[in-house]
């Protein structure tokens, strides 16, 4: 039987990278997933290769940042569905560049993706998740909420308050049925990494500063959320998942 076998998911961020990836192997694994992005166009191309694979996907157009936007997301798949099972809190964004000249506008920028929006998304989805029973909120953080590493300050920060918010939500979420983690990936090839690694120079210090020396590829990161998803970790909660090859053991 599929691990995710009958079960509701929505994935934020689902039209490229870890939130495509993670999307697509929530349907392989039995699950309708409601795929939400910004970029409506791309969910709604990713929706239709999964529909000629013979998997269920409904794309979804949301900008997390705003409340509208994550409103008409929940009464979509509560109007689909009734309930979600899990909830992929994956939408991300980074403005690169040294912290002292970090102007305000960046910086509104990057909070309100990556801490406003998984708050506002972990706040509004509660209800559906509480609906499931056995529901599952999982916190795409990263890796950097850990490490400090040049120009990705304001993101590290932003990635440091989910972590945060990962371990008060578990706690306040358990007496309704509701587990909540963070995954941390490490860099992984996707198009929000893609600016930095086009430098062979940043490439090579991110390598040899992982202990499998290579980059993570999206499918990985997906293993982990599946594993988070289903009823293997059944008794996690308030965990945070390191799916970076080595890179915060390594020195």
């Amino acid at each position: 039987m599929r691990r995710l076998e009958g079960r509701i998911a929505l994935v934020t961020g689902a039209a490229s990278g870890i939130g495509r990836a993670t999307a697509q192997l929530f349907a392989e694994e039995g699950a309708h997933v409601y795929l939400a992005d910004v970029n409506g166009a791309g969910a709604e191309a990713a929706a239709a290769e999964m529909a000629v694979a013979g998997l269920t996907a409904t794309p979804v157009t949301a900008d997390v940042s705003l409340g509208q936007d994550v409103t008409a997301m929940f009464r979509a798949a509560e109007k689909g569905h009734g309930r979600l099972d899990v909830l992929v809190n994956n939408a991300g964004l980074n403005v690169r560049g040294d912290f002292r000249h970090l102007s305000d506008a960046d910086w509104v920028k990057i909070r309100e993706v990556n801490l406003d929006g998984v708050v506002r998304v972990a706040r509004d989805g509660f209800a559906l998740l509480k609906a499931s029973g056995r529901g599952s909120l999982i916190n795409v953080a990263s890796i950097m909420a850990h490490r400090g590493l040049r120009q990705l300050t304001a993101y590290s920060a932003t990635k440091g308050a989910v972590t945060a918010l990962t371990r008060g939500l578990a706690v306040e979420y358990a007496p309704f049925g509701i587990r909540v983690n963070a995954l941390c990936p490490g860099f992984v090839n996707t198009a929000l990494t893609a600016r930095a690694l086009k430098n062979p120079a940043i490439e090579k210090a991110l390598v040899e500063s992982t202990a499998l020396r290579r980059l993570g590829r999206p499918e990985e990161v997906a293993r982990a959320a599946l594993f988070l998803a289903g009823d293997e970790s059944s008794y996690v909660t308030g965990a945070e998942l390191a799916v970076d090859g080595g890179m915060s053991a390594a020195l």
